[in-house]
């Protein structure tokens, strides 16, 4: 039996009194405090850190700081792009027993750096406004640059490729509470931190990591908000997640408890993962390592909600005997939890529901866990999931040289499912590969299928037997807040609204370009404050704003033009004060666009792939723009490219040659294409961007200079090989301005008490 205590922690009073506490005026970088204050910092000042180590650092140990109420550590002004921030707001290194209150800190790479500061206690923190990425990938099309790399923090490369607004590292006793961060990457990194207690923080609608584990273990993580720790999605178009998590765990973090946490609407809910060193995929630290049982082991996750993930709900690979009790997985994308080479591990009294809806083929619906062994699936519900449980064994090639793989084994064995209900599930259980499972007793009546096992899957299914007696894991949770369930409004993958610098949380204004197609600008619009209205104030475009009545200031925004031709506009949406501006350009054009199955292979006889482009299985069609997400679908069920049904092209080897004329003003242009696969532009006979390879979803960019105002004959060529397609064709004047980044509050207050949601 396992249990686990987490015992309700009094913080003790600080000695001495804020109010008793002398002010220290911090006005400059390099302030060095070596006794317990207060924190004054002249309204509006930015101080940027210059040498790199902290505007703000604590010179001794023991020491409360607390910050003045209107006291803000800004480092970049509200012109610098967050991509761009850089510098430490708070450094401490090698002093224990400080305690920080009330600090708001905003516009650095990090926030707090702690190092070596064992006892820390950090409370009442904003930490909003910390640098973060600006995002490639678009509602229509993802773009595997955004992807994150959490695999390697040995030399703190988290810290250095993503920031983040707490960082503490090599330290234990540490206590985080009541702490908060928006608009930033990650919120809190814990790097080999011990014994310590994180609670009742709300680090959500972050585009990497609400909070991120490295090689840290026996840590209470309770009643925390982790919600909207998110990149990669774009509903029904693809959800990929790019690693991003609410809890992320690698590098054998072990014997923590996670409990009722909300992690909703993550890349993954919690992502785990035992580690490159762990795996033997990175050197080991001595000639001797042993792999057997390396892994993120004997972790306790109870009451947290894991739901609504772009990706898994939890995932949890290449580790050892952990309890997953009584959590919330629902309507996760691919599966609600992704268990593979995980052994020992416990699933019991979870709720399963609507998971599976987006899955990557046998990849998922509830449980799903290839090469386990001694794994017990129990007195689980199961609801209108596309698979209840899927256990399998496939050859997964060279991972099997692996010294972790040679050590602990590779097998599916062992597994038990029993006691578990199912109800509307498209199938209750599959056995796929070599491999044994007990089937015991389970309600399956009410499962559209029931068990499904290949001929190589050895089974016993034994409907007479009953489930073990588990005793739930003894457990007190930390805090006072309950962040699960706080947010039934926002239930949902469709609340995931991407912008280029990361979630939208549903109350800033937001304007996000979403669609070109159809000779349109179309905007996604939200958080506007009553009888908001688009302006233009530069170009001859007509505008379209259309708002939900619900009060929620959600809705959409249509810019249009009457005719063929390149405008140029500045659209202000609302108040100016909203910082809702955006300057682009809208290309109408009348495309001729041939749609044309293919025999000869393009990168081998382009002339006579041409001439395909003329035979009689071609189609021709008038489009205004080029953004043809095909997907896996042939082209004629792209139903807005109204192609006839019964055309012969399939899902692959098809092609595409578009042409149009232009009247293009002087000047320098940009060409860019979305692609997979093959794309070549040609600019007045002119070859100008030539990406004519098989590949997955690519951005191509090319530049042409424009002599004279005149009309110019552009032609578009793609090719689409196999698998996953697009094409998607912008042109607009080189020099145009980027989108602005989405408006949102600066932070100018400390993170507020218990009850607050967002």
């Amino acid at each position: 039996m396992m249990t686990t205590a987490l015992l309700l922690v009094a913080l003790a009073p600080a000695a001495t009194q804020p109010s008793d506490l002398p002010v220290v005026t911090v006005d400059r970088d390099d302030v060095v405090i070596r006794e317990s204050c207060r924190i004054a910092i002249p309204r509006g000042l930015v101080i940027a850190d210059v040498n790199g180590d902290g505007v703000i650092q604590v010179g001794a140990p023991n020491l409360t700081l607390v910050f003045e109420s209107g006291s803000v550590l800004r480092g970049a002004g509200p012109d610098v792009a967050p991509d761009t921030y850089d510098g430490i707001g708070m450094r401490i290194d090698g002093h224990a027993g400080v305690t920080v209150r009330d600090a708001v800190i905003t516009g650095f790479r990090c926030g707090l750096w702690a190092t070596r500061t064992d006892g820390l206690v950090l409370e009442h923190l904003n930490v909003s406004g910390i640098r973060r990425d600006r995002l490639r990938s678009t509602p229509l099309a993802e773009d595997a640059r955004d992807w994150l790399w959490p695999h390697a923090n040995d030399a703190n490369e988290w810290l250095e490729r993503y920031g983040a607004g707490i960082y503490i590292e090599d330290s234990r006793d540490v206590t985080v509470r009541l702490c908060k961060a928006r608009d930033a990457q990650n919120g809190l990194c814990l790097d080999r931190v011990e014994q310590s207690r994180i609670f009742d923080n709300d680090f959500s609608f972050l585009s990497g990591w609400g909070i991120a584990l490295w090689r840290s273990s026996r840590n209470i993580i309770s009643r925390n908000a982790v919600d909207f720790c998110v990149r990669g999605y774009s509903h029904e178009v693809y959800n990929r997640g790019q690693d991003s998590a609410g809890i992320l765990a690698f590098e054998q973090c072990s014997q923590n408890v996670f409990a009722e946490n909300s992690a909703t609407h993550g890349g993954d809910g919690f992502f785990g993962f035992a580690g490159k060193e762990a795996l033997g995929e990175a050197p080991a630290p001595a000639g001797d390592f042993d792999y057997r049982r390396r892994g993120c082991n004997d972790n306790v996750f109870v009451g947290n909600d894991f739901s609504s993930a772009a990706a898994h709900g939890l995932e949890l690979t290449f580790s050892f005997g952990n309890r997953i009790h009584n959590n919330t997985f629902r309507d996760n994308a691919i599966c609600g939890i992704w268990a593979g080479y995980s052994q020992d591990t416990t699933i019991d009294e979870n709720e399963f529901e609507l998971n599976g809806a987006a899955g990557y083929g046998f990849e998922r619906g509830g449980v799903n866990i290839e090469h386990g062994r001694g794994n017990r699936i129990i007195g689980n519900r199961f609801r209108n999931n596309a698979a209840g449980v899927h256990l399998w064994w496939d050859d997964d090639g060279a991972l099997f040289e692996r010294p972790w793989v040679k050590a602990n084994g590779a097998d599916s064995t062992d597994n038990l499912v029993v006691g578990n209900t199912f109800f509307g599930d498209m199938l209750a259980v599959q056995l796929r590969g070599p491999s044994d499972a007990t089937v015991g007793q389970n309600d399956l009546e009410r499962a559209l299928a029931r068990i499904d096992a290949r001929d190589d899957a050895r089974r016993t299914h034994d409907p007479n037997l009953p489930p073990p007696n588990l005793e739930p894991p003894a457990f007190q949770a930390l805090g006072q807040r309950r962040p699960v369930g706080a947010r039934p409004e926002l239930k949902g993958r469709d609340k995931i609204v991407m912008t280029e610098w990361g979630p939208w949380d549903h109350v800033s204004p937001m304007m996000r370009l979403r669609d070109r197609s159809g000779g349109v600008h179309t905007y996604d619009v939200g958080g506007l404050p009553p009888d908001s209205s688009p302006r233009i104030v530069r170009g001859n475009v007509s505008t379209a704003l259309t708002v939900n009545r619900d009060g929620s200031g959600v809705g959409t925004l249509v810019i249009s033009a009457h005719r063929p031709g390149v405008y140029p506009y500045t659209l202000v949406l609302g108040d100016p004060s909203l910082g809702l501006r955006q300057e682009s350009t809208l290309v109408v054009a009348d495309w001729d666009v041939t749609v044309f199955p293919w025999q000869n292979d393009p990168r081998e006889d382009v002339m006579a792939w041409r001439r395909e482009a003329k035979s009689p299985q071609a189609v021709t069609i008038k489009q205004r723009s080029l953004v043809f997400p095909f997907a896996y679908r042939r082209p004629q069920d792209v139903t807005e490219l109204g192609l006839p049904a019964d055309m012969a092209t399939q899902r692959d080897r098809f092609g595409v040659w578009a042409r149009t004329t232009l009247t293009l003003p002087k000047g320098r242009w940009k060409v860019s294409t979305l692609s997979d696969d093959g794309v070549r532009v040609i600019v007045d006979g002119k070859p100008v961007l030539d990406n004519w390879t098989q590949h997955g979803t690519t951005v191509d960019e090319a530049y042409f200079e424009q002599p004279s105002t005149k009309p110019t004959a552009i032609v578009v060529e793609y090719f689409e090989l196999d698998g996953h397609a697009i094409l998607v064709f912008d042109l607009s004047p080189a020099d145009e301005v980027p989108a602005a980044q989405p408006a949102t509050q600066p932070a100018t207050q400390p993170a507020n008490g218990p009850g607050e949601s967002h």
